[in-house]
């Protein structure tokens, strides 16, 4: 499932430990590691010209001041190639060491829109990255990289906010988060599939609302997760239905669990046709938390035709129309 992972960096200790993840998850799945950084040397180009005329004014004649635009454009793009190196340096040291596939990938630009634009170009199974990076503050609770990257992708994103346990073997279970769209179940196929890397347990959740009268289909879904888990993973699941609004039950729930990973559709069943649109809900999961988020929002694979519902499914999912 995970022949791609992509980590950008930026030194940041949730960078870091996304690189720690990665390296774990690639191990696991023999996957090929892809490291980028962003870096603005054109931004530097822009700001010494705007300093120009402070220089002194032999410097100032045309042909010599050509030279030292190249001069200067030069030596930062040089440095902040070095620099970006530096941020990869022993990531690819470990993937070498691990016997994995390297590669790096340097962008000069705007960061969020060079990252976007190489993962919309790119085939990447999952992409990993830190909620929050080196322009966080205390009051931050997601960067605005990370946030305009969930927004402008439909990849699978790992969103990390545990800096203390990189070993996903050493703490925590997954949570699934389940709401009956495509994506909610591609999380399942997910969460099944690294569950069974790392010996973790897995608990599929759904919320109802008693005002919306959706028991009865939402109990639906959760028996239909847990018997694709079997047939597809040969997984064993546990299922609970939590009442009251989805977001809030949510967060109460796996603030009280402390999961290794909670997994969700990056849309629901109101947004998923709306793509890219993230879901509000998938959204704010994301900026609330203190554990590490996956948002699934790569297709998934249809079921076959002998995990269609059970009549029994059926008629709950009917009933609750």
């Amino acid at each position: 499932m995970f022949r791609t992972i992509h980590v950008p960096v930026d030194n940041s200790d949730q960078s870091n430990a996304s690189i720690d993840l990665a390296l774990a998850i690639g191990k696991a799945f023999r996957s090929k590691l892809v490291g980028s950084h962003v870096y603005a040397a054109k931004l530097h180009d822009v700001r010494f010209k705007q300093m120009e005329f402070t220089l002194p004014d032999e410097y100032k004649d045309g042909a010599e001041l050509e030279k030292q635009r190249k001069i200067h454009d030069s030596l930062i793009t040089r440095g902040l190639h070095l620099i970006s190196d530096s941020y990869m340096d022993e990531m690819a040291t470990w993937s070498e060491e691990a016997g994995l596939d390297f590669e790096r990938k340097h962008f000069d630009g705007k960061n969020f829109i060079a990252i976007v634009d190489d993962i919309n170009d790119s085939d990447y199974d999952l992409v990993i990255l830190g909620a929050l990076g080196q322009g966080a503050v205390k009051e931050s609770q997601v960067g605005s990289v990370c946030e305009r990257v969930l927004r402008r992708t439909r990849a699978n994103v790992l969103v990390v906010r545990d800096t203390q346990s990189p070993d996903p073997k050493g703490f925590g279970d997954l949570i699934v988060a389940l709401d009956g769209s495509k994506a909610s179940y591609l999380s399942l196929d997910i969460a099944c599939t690294l569950a069974r890397a790392f010996k973790k347990n897995i608990q599929v959740v759904a919320v109802h609302d008693p005002k919306l009268e959706e028991k009865s289909l939402m109990e639906g879904h959760l028996q239909l997760a847990s018997r694709l888990a079997k047939q597809r993973h040969d997984a064993d699941v546990t299922t609970l239905l939590l009442e009251g609004e989805a977001l809030a039950s949510l967060l109460a729930h796996a603030e009280a669990a402390k999961p290794w990973m909670l997994l969700a559709g990056r849309s629901g069943i109101d947004t998923a046709d709306r793509e890219p649109e993230l879901g509000v809900t998938a959204e704010r999961l994301v900026r609330h938390s203190t554990w590490n988020v996956l948002l699934a929002g790569q297709v998934p694979l249809a079921p076959a035709q002998d995990l269609a519902p059970t009549d029994a499914i059926k008629k709950a999912i009917a009933n609750a129309l």
